[in-house]
């Protein structure tokens, strides 16, 4: 649909959390161009596997390239809606849109710039695609140039936001702008009345500088889940107490303090040449259920009882996730949620 020539907040439109309701949820299926950072044919399997999961309770929307548009229907479906959209690029949360919805249950999509995480990757075909599942999806679009990507970026649905300087400030993305210009871009397109930066996320995150879906999630309107790090000697401690206590002094929208939920574990795949970290942290919330990455049995038991109390009453689902992680990201990357209409039914 045509794009919009005003801001959605001045037209009352507000970004919903991730754990809201959702329509369905948007996956896209790796295209032959992720071979340059992981496995292609494991990182489909473990799409594959994500779909289905997914697709147990809620619609889902697999974005296909047109040369893997066979490929992906052979394989996912009979479970999905699979649609035939140019891309090079995996990781929707970062380079699709992102929704908001106004207070009569209409929802629209914001189209951020996306520049392959700070010029890393070329990209010229995913630049395009938001564009074109809005106007198949049949949502109206709102454009911005200034770049916006989901995995930066965790919101309570009621006007917080949490970020990282490391990726919401850093020059590959936005050189020369300020931090009042960021804050008023969230708040013009995503209704986000305060902001709370964080200054890093994980040391690992060298792919998306410091994505903050790796290291906080709100789960609940004034609950925070926080990675954290027991481990003195792991390069992430200092980091990661910083970012507690910065939690802990934070109020959101609404002034009020935080409730927060640690994370004290985080995995690392064993027999691998790169060291990379698996965040539970980075696990992606639908309609009764939460998708967690399967990583270290050791680990496992502690991480998933740990999400289970951040999302209490969600029946917990999981999948491998390495070939994501060797690729720069994890569960929460691959997976949009489109918002359901609170008019929806009525």
């Amino acid at each position: 649909m045509d794009q919009i020539n005003s801001t959605p907040f001045a037209l009352g439109y507000r970004m919903p959390a991730r754990f809201d309701e959702h329509e369905r949820t948007l996956i896209t299926w790796p295209p032959i161009e992720e071979g340059v950072a992981t496995d292609v044919g494991g990182f489909r399997d473990e799409i594959e596997a994500i779909v289905r999961g997914v697709a147990r309770f809620e619609p889902v929307t697999v974005i296909a390239d047109p040369a893997d548009f066979a490929q992906a229907t052979d394989r996912v479906g009979d479970v999905a809606e699979v649609v035939e959209i140019p891309v090079d690029l995996c990781w929707i949360r970062d380079n699709g849109p992102i929704f908001v919805r106004n207070e009569a249950g209409e929802v629209a999509g914001v189209h951020f710039g996306f520049n392959g995480w700070g010029e890393r990757f070329v990209c010229e075909k995913t630049k395009a695609m938001p564009a074109k599942l809005l106007d198949l999806l049949g949502i109206k679009r709102f454009s911005t140039p200034f770049i916006g990507e989901g995995g930066g970026m965790t919101v309570d649905g009621l006007g917080t936001l949490i970020t990282t300087e490391q990726n919401m400030r850093n020059d590959n993305r936005y050189a020369g702008i300020s931090r009042d210009e960021v804050e008023r871009h969230l708040h013009d397109y995503l209704g986000i009345e305060t902001v709370i930066w964080l200054p890093l996320g994980l040391y690992e995150d060298e792919a998306t500088d410091g994505h903050v879906d790796n290291v906080a999630e709100f789960v609940a309107p004034g609950k925070v889940l926080v990675q954290t790090m027991p481990d003195k000697a792991n390069p992430n401690y200092e980091r990661l107490k910083e970012n507690l206590e910065i939690l802990k002094s934070a109020r959101d929208a609404k002034g009020r303090q935080l409730d927060i939920i640690e994370m004290d574990v985080l995995p690392y795949p064993r027999d691998w040449d790169k060291r990379m970290a698996i965040p539970y942290t980075n696990a992606y919330v639908l309609n009764g259920a939460v998708i967690a990455p399967e990583v270290d049995p050791e680990l496992d038991e502690r991480g998933f009882k740990i999400l289970e109390e951040a999302y209490p009453g969600r029946e917990l689902v999981t999948c491998r996730s390495e070939w994501q992680a060797l690729g720069g990201g994890g569960i929460g990357c691959v997976t949009q949620q489109v918002p359901a209409s609170k008019t929806k039914g009525a």
